[in-house]
């Protein structure tokens, strides 16, 4: 069992996503001027997040656009898997069906286009199957997403979010000792984080005692 709370999963998926790309502003009535495809959709929910100028009505108004559309490409999928996502914050552990929508949109995308964003399809599943109670999932474990994270940071080793994830997972494990050193080119890379990032990077440094970096 995970020595953090399996309840910070919810909010570890979503951060797993991708910096948001700029997109029109999202409002909780449509317009011609907002986003038409999920992923832009998603971007745009990010930018108000990072603001924090989001609402609940934004989440599930957002939602409940790209549930709508159709799901043709990597891009689309990873879309509705972070405003899947992004919803269960709401309602907590309890959201089986959305969690369910993240891990099957997640899979979707990462098979479509496993480079989309610097895998930001493997980071969702990676840090889903290590956080989330495994009744809340159905394809994976928490080694699996270890596997999953590992993999996405040997990969793109220059994403500073790849190695947070990581570190993440590792701590969430009770194993601070090879979190270290992703913990660190996190802290070299600081600049390249988003907002919450920062403070989740901060969080984990305090949580693995790291008192200095080579």
């Amino acid at each position: 069992m995970p020595s953090r709370s399996v309840l910070q999963f919810a909010l570890a998926l979503l951060l797993a996503g991708c910096a948001a790309q700029p997109e029109p502003t999202l409002r909780s009535a449509s317009s011609a001027s907002e986003p038409t495809t999920a992923l832009a959709l998603a971007d745009a929910l990010e930018q108000q997040i990072e603001r924090g100028a989001d609402t609940p009505e934004l989440r599930r108004s957002a939602h409940e656009r790209a549930s709508g559309l159709a799901v043709k490409s990597a891009e689309d999928a990873l879309g509705r898997a972070i405003l899947a996502g992004r919803l269960a914050q709401l309602k907590g552990i309890a959201a089986l069906g959305l969690v369910r929508e993240v891990e099957r949109y997640a899979r979707l995308s990462a098979e479509l286009d496993p480079n989309l964003r610097d895998g930001a399809a493997w980071r969702i599943l990676g840090t889903l199957y290590v956080m989330a109670p495994a009744a809340l999932v159905e394809h994976g474990d928490s080694e699996t997403g270890l596997e999953l994270l590992e993999q996405a940071a040997r990969k793109w080793p220059n994403h500073p979010e790849n190695h947070l994830r990581l570190a993440e997972a590792y701590l969430s494990l009770g194993d601070a000792a090879p979190a270290a050193p992703h913990l660190c080119f996190c802290r070299a890379h600081r600049s390249e984080l988003r907002k919450a990032d920062q403070r989740l990077l901060d969080e984990l440094i305090e949580e693995a005692e790291l008192s200095h970096c080579p």
